[in-house]
């Protein structure tokens, strides 16, 4: 029940004295943007005046925001990695932050086909909690009684490298997962888990998801959200127990677990959660063999009041699948957090998909922002870009975010394009976008368009040998399976048809472009199964020029017409797949082994 209404908050009444003192906070921060801002960005200038990137540009201890702005550069991953890589190599001296940097959180964005690395310290675990300490206190305001059973989510750890300088390199879930901030929290009854930190901590994916499926089947009933990191997490659990619904079943029922769990730890706890019982047995096997899979989360998880996942930006192509399962569950999409930084998070955490907006936690980061203007020309070094404050943005304007952190980034572009969607007290409220120059994404991966014409180059050599060529090629993320997969389209120019491409080597180029895409990429489809194989369609000849004039009959110019590299509109999906001639799969798995940090 609500706390005395003497502890009241503005975003509601808070479900008890813990919840009281954090939306206490979310207003503290929300009324006092800028001089929050102010303030951050003079700590982060003070205890890193000495250095040695803020001595470059003479910054000379100044720590306002007028010599901060005309001194120090806006940068990109590009320009900073020769540092990163110094520090990488086991460089321990001053290069962009005082405190010592203790790991680096590997970004999903790509540098060269790798993941980016991004230095971190010790207490940037402490200002993430304090994020993740928010997210409760809030959702409590729309849900109640969610301290009455647990949460079922599917979080997993995945893999880490260390550099050569021996810092540890891993995605930054990996990092807080496996810190003792998540291993030793404090018990809250507002964020129990049905799954066990051995179940996550897991390496093993296949080990981690069954386990944690087990859990969540056997305390059914106590389940009042199901969630995982993104929406293509949480459809590949709902695929996982379509694949292996049976076996859980025989575990369930004999109240043995399954010899392919090798895992000492995880069979150790399974071993007291683990019962014979053959009703619920049943219960399960009722409803995974029918045929009409529609509802299945609510059918098996009943007392379900919300699902937890992103469903922004890429993941929107997730939410009929999403939707198809849960019988039409709200879909809470709590907080916006990048490896770079944590930003901020969902004060309206059960609005629909389509109008969530995040407010930006001024504490965690100084934050400027770049007008996103497409047409506008480029920024030179003659005429650099003029970047807005946190509370100077304006309401239906988009921006691309830029960060200053506790770690050591300087006005470091995100690539994050945003749109502010309006202002809660002081604190500006943003849409996300997309990611800058992104075209294809199914879970973690990102493919720009540089990436996708390498791929299909790659692929092309090839076609040498038959005198035949790629024309014209599109793409899109086909999400209606789970796992996802690339399709790409290719139109061909072969040149002697008495001697046009076999379907092996169609195949062949399906790997070949997979070959061809970053780590990120090829370790969802090898490790993480979040990806299947990729899928080339040939065309008809003439089908981009159809494509062409369906454009212009929309209103499109012909003088500026660019085949687009990746497509979504469904006119233009039905008139590609009607001239469809063949389809090729990938025949095999992409290499793919731990990244090595030289």
């Amino acid at each position: 029940m609500a706390v005395d209404s003497g502890l009241s908050s503005p975003l509601g009444p808070p479900a008890c004295e813990k919840d009281a003192k954090a939306l206490q906070f979310i207003e503290e921060m929300t009324r006092n943007v800028d001089s929050v801002q102010e303030r951050n960005l003079a700590e982060i200038l003070r205890r890193n005046s000495e250095t040695e990137y803020l001595k470059r540009f003479q910054l000379q201890g100044a720590t306002d925001r007028d010599n901060f702005k005309a001194k120090i550069p806006v940068v990109t991953y590009e320009d900073i990695q020769p540092e990163i890589q110094r520090i990488a190599n086991g460089d321990r001296s001053a290069i962009f932050s005082a405190h010592p940097v203790s790991e680096f959180l590997t970004s999903s964005g790509t540098s060269a086909g790798e993941r980016k690395l991004m230095p971190t310290i010790q207490e940037e675990l402490d200002r993430r909690q304090l994020l993740y300490s928010l997210l409760m206190p809030v959702m409590n305001l729309y849900v109640p009684g969610l301290d009455k059973g647990k949460g079922l989510y599917f979080l997993f750890v995945k893999a880490e490298t260390k550099t050569p300088g021996g810092l540890l390199a891993r995605p930054v879930l990996t990092s807080y997962y496996k810190s003792e901030h998540f291993k030793n929290r404090p018990y809250d009854p507002y964020n129990v888990y049905t799954s066990p930190n051995e179940t996550i901590l897991c390496a093993d994916s296949f080990q981690s998801m069954y386990t944690q499926m087990l859990c969540g089947l056997i305390m059914r009933e106590e389940v009042l959200r199901v969630g995982a990191v993104f929406a293509s997490g949480l459809l590949r659990a709902i695929r996982f127990l379509q694949i292996n619904w049976k076996q859980l079943v025989g575990d369930i029922s004999s109240g043995t677990l399954n010899p392919k769990i090798t895992d000492p730890s995880v069979r150790e706890c399974m071993t007291k959660i683990l019962k014979p019982n053959p009703e619920l047995a049943e219960f399960i096997t009722n409803q995974c063999s029918e045929e009409n899979w529609e509802g299945i989360i609510t059918r098996i998880w009943p007392n379900t009041k919300y699902l937890d996942v992103i469903v922004t930006g890429a993941m929107a192509q997730y939410i009929p699948t999403l939707e198809y399962y849960s019988a039409g569950l709200p879909m809470a999409c709590t907080m916006y957090a990048s490896s770079e930084c944590y930003f901020g998070l969902n004060l309206k955490p059960m609005s629909k998909p389509s109008e969530v907006s995040y407010t930006i936690m001024p504490n965690m980061a100084y934050f400027e922002f770049l007008p996103h203007e497409p047409s506008a020309p480029a920024p030179s070094r003659d005429c650099p870009p003029r970047l807005v404050d946190l509370a100077d943005v304006e309401v239906g304007k988009e921006y691309e975010l830029v960060i200053t952190t506790y770690s050591g980034l300087y006005r470091y572009r995100v690539g994050d394009i945003l749109r502010v969607t309006g202002f809660y007290n002081k604190a500006p409220q943003f849409r996300f976008v997309r990611r800058k120059n992104v075209l294809l994404s199914i879970d973690s991966d990102k493919t720009d368009e540089a990436e996708l014409q390498k791929g299909i180059e790659n692929a092309s050599i090839l076609l040498r040998e038959f005198n035949t060529s790629v024309v014209e090629y599109t793409s899109y993320a086909d999400t209606k399976r789970i796992p996802g997969h690339y399709v790409i389209y290719w139109e061909l120019l072969v040149k002697d048809p008495a001697n046009s491409p076999t379907e092996e080597v169609l195949n062949q180029c399906c790997l070949a472009m997979e070959e061809s895409l970053n780590s990120v990429y090829r370790q969802g489809r090898v490790a993480d199964n979040s990806i299947g194989p990729l899928e080339i369609r040939v065309v008809k000849n003439g089908t981009f020029e159809e494509l062409m004039d369906y454009a212009i009959s929309r209103g499109a110019s012909i003088n500026q017409y660019k085949v687009p590299r990746c497509v979504s509109f469904t006119p233009i999906m039905e008139l590609l797949d009607s001239r469809v001639v063949s389809k090729h799969f990938s025949p095999s798995l992409p290499h793919w082994t731990p990244e090595r940090r030289r």
